[in-house]
């Protein structure tokens, strides 16, 4: 068991909250838990997260990765905890976002468990509404992945590589879909997708790489380098979602345009990614 204490606000009742939206992750709101699925060195890995501490002073119990390093460091990457949120909160408040930002205060950027998942995921909900999108996933990775200590882990690159189109198409994949994630699995098996490089690499570069796979897009970059890397500067403008919470914020008619959303986010930089995280939340 290991004790953590860090730097508030961080509030982690409302990290729970959003995390419960997926259906695959394993979430208690009463006793403030949650399982995270890890691969450590190939080895499946199931470590417990429960907060016992307040926003402003946040504290947490891991249980299931004793003496296990890297096991611990990417807990802290996963959740951010190495990231004081307070500067953040201060840039937003001469911000039109500082309402939504004081509502949903000390809201961190999570990460998605696994960066291989997270595109994954990514493809799978590509062009579907959030309900199909979860309903989607969750077959995939029940009928091909694994469950350890009651957790379920996203079918590994090896495993999906070996699927055919027929067998997800069962799964009610499109064609083009099931394509394009047994092609990212099979990159990843075949070196061509390697996710540690990939952490060391610009957001720039990681675009150009990734740009080039079949199925993989701009907004499929976008929420890759944020939700599995973290990085703090992403505003996908072509997403739904953002174009709604703007729309709503502002009060206007229509969507916004592209521009219309570059107008209102220059004053956001350089953390779009929170932006972009409040949101969402806004509307959720």
């Amino acid at each position: 068991m290991e004790t953590i204490q860090i730097k508030g606000p961080y509030n982690f009742d409302l990290v729970l909250d959003r995390l419960s939206l997926d259906p695959l992750n394993s979430i208690d709101l009463k006793n403030r838990t949650v399982k995270v699925p890890l691969i450590v060195e190939q080895e499946p890995i199931v470590a417990e997260v429960k907060a016992i501490g307040t926003t402003e002073e946040p504290e947490f119990v891991i249980n299931g990765i004793e003496g296990k390093e890297k096991a611990e460091k990417r807990i802290f990457e996963l959740f951010q905890w190495h990231l004081p949120l307070e500067e953040i909160h201060n840039h937003f408040k001469s911000t039109d976002l500082k309402d939504i930002f004081t509502f949903h205060y000390g809201t961190p950027l999570v990460l998605d468990f696994d960066p291989y998942s997270c595109i994954i995921k990514c493809i799978i909900h590509q062009q579907l509404n959030l309900a199909f999108a979860h309903t989607l996933t969750e077959r995939f990775v029940k009928t091909y992945g694994f469950e350890k200590d009651g957790v379920w882990f996203y079918p590994q690159p090896e495993r999906v590589a070996k699927l055919t189109v027929e067998e997800l198409r069962e799964l009610q994949f499109s064609g083009r879909k099931a394509e394009y994630v047994i092609g990212i699995a099979t990159a990843a098996v075949q070196g061509e997708l390697y996710f540690e490089e990939l952490m060391r690499m610009s957001d720039e570069a990681i675009y150009d790489k990734l740009i080039k796979l079949r199925g993989v897009g701009p907004w499929t970059v976008q929420n890759f380098l944020m939700f599995g890397l973290g990085r703090p500067n992403l505003f996908p403008l072509a997403d739904i979602g953002i174009q709604n919470a703007l729309k709503k914020l502002y009060q206007l008619e229509a969507k916004p345009t592209h521009a219309d959303m570059e107008n209102y986010a220059k004053s956001w930089h350089p953390y779009l990614s929170y932006a972009s995280l409040y949101l969402w939340r806004s509307i959720e």
